[in-house]
């Protein structure tokens, strides 16, 4: 509990005061709070438990059912001023934007507790690349969030004779992928009651699985595990497989054609693969080009599909390499016969 009220300490210290008297006023739960959202001159947003609200200007959350209802309230808004902005960007900066140029240029920083402040504003180019972005308007704070266990719903369904499958978790956004591999990457690298530990690789591009600050990942990802944070992940991958001889490597959000020839890579050199992509169902992977191909060659032979259904991190189904049905009610297949002996129709891992 201490460490929770740390975490939310610092998240409020970014904000300037009177925000952040606002905030302290209105979550009573932080846990259960996912983004904060400031515009210029716009409404401060704030979602909780997958549903938005607008954040009175006392405190407290206000519903945004309708955009003519939100009008109506504005009044009692807490509305967002540019200076609001500048303020927040600099703390999160630790008044220093020069130090944090590189990760400005990606769109985010990443701040102590592993929160990322997701910000658009102007871009300025150089060439046909990114230089930095500046007259920042509009700022995106995500909170990061472990929820241990979230994975033990569908741990045995990864497992085959004590073996860790190539597994890839598919969802729409916000509906709990990354945090449920999050915890998958946690227990393989511990070791658990389906399997030894692992020595597992996790590349993080987005810095979002480990929620890195200052090269030190602020999530727990395992005794076992380590970081290549901020690195592409084509590259990130083949980088771990030379260095750090994984017997499992972890990613985030794959989908292009590179990402499809590092992930052969990484087969061929005997590594299991956890992952994690954009889709609502299995068969939504087959009317993509790339991930169509990974599916046809087999690469996964572990699919877990989330929603939101009744809350981030639903699990809607579990399914095998040839997407038949495993666990779960979303992707029914008559043939389907498999199943877990432990957890046959428990595929449910809610809040993840």
């Amino acid at each position: 509990m201490a460490e929770k009220k740390a975490g939310q300490a610092e998240l409020l210290q970014i904000f300037p005061f009177h925000v952040r008297e606002i905030l302290m006023k209105t979550a009573d739960d932080w846990e259960e709070v996912q983004e904060l959202r400031l515009r210029s001159q716009k409404p401060l947003f704030i979602t909780v438990k997958g549903q938005e609200y607008a954040v009175g200007k006392e405190g407290g959350l206000l519903s945004v059912s309708s955009a003519d209802r939100l009008k109506e309230n504005l009044s009692a808004v807490c509305m967002i001023s540019q200076k609001d902005i500048e303020q927040t960007v600099e703390c999160a900066a630790r008044h220093s934007l020069y130090a944090f140029e590189d990760e400005i240029r990606q769109g985010f920083l990443t701040i102590e507790g592993g929160h990322r402040v997701g910000i658009a504003g102007k871009a300025v180019t150089e060439g046909s690349g990114l230089r930095t972005i500046r007259d920042i308007s509009s700022l995106n704070i995500r909170l990061a969030h472990e929820k241990p266990g979230c994975g033990d719903p569908v741990l045995p369904w990864l497992y085959e004779n004590g073996r860790l499958q190539n597994t890839l978790i598919l969802s729409p956004p916000g509906a709990g992928k990354t945090t449920l591999l999050r915890d998958v990457v946690r227990q393989v690298s511990n070791g658990n009651r389906y399997g030894p530990g692992l020595q597992t690789a996790v590349v993080d591009e987005r810095s979002e699985l480990g929620a890195c600050f200052k090269g030190v990942p602020q999530c727990d990802l395992g005794m076992r595990t380590d970081v290549m944070d901020g690195c592409p992940k084509a590259l990130g991958m083949v980088m771990m497989i030379r260095s750090m001889a994984p017997g499992a490597v972890a990613v985030d959000e794959i989908g292009d054609r590179e990402d499809l020839e590092a992930l052969r890579y990484v087969m061929k050199c005997g590594c299991r693969i956890l992952a994690t992509v954009h889709g609502s169902s299995p068969e939504d992977l087959k009317k993509k080009p790339v991930l169509a191909e990974m599916v046809r060659e087999g690469m996964f032979s572990r699919y877990v599909a989330l929603s939101r259904r009744l809350g981030p991190g639903t699990v809607e189904a579990v399914c095998d390499g040839e997407l038949r049905l495993l666990a779960g009610k979303g992707c029914q297949n008559e043939e389907s016969g498999a199943g877990s002996p432990e957890t046959e129709g428990k595929a449910e891992a809610s809040g993840a």
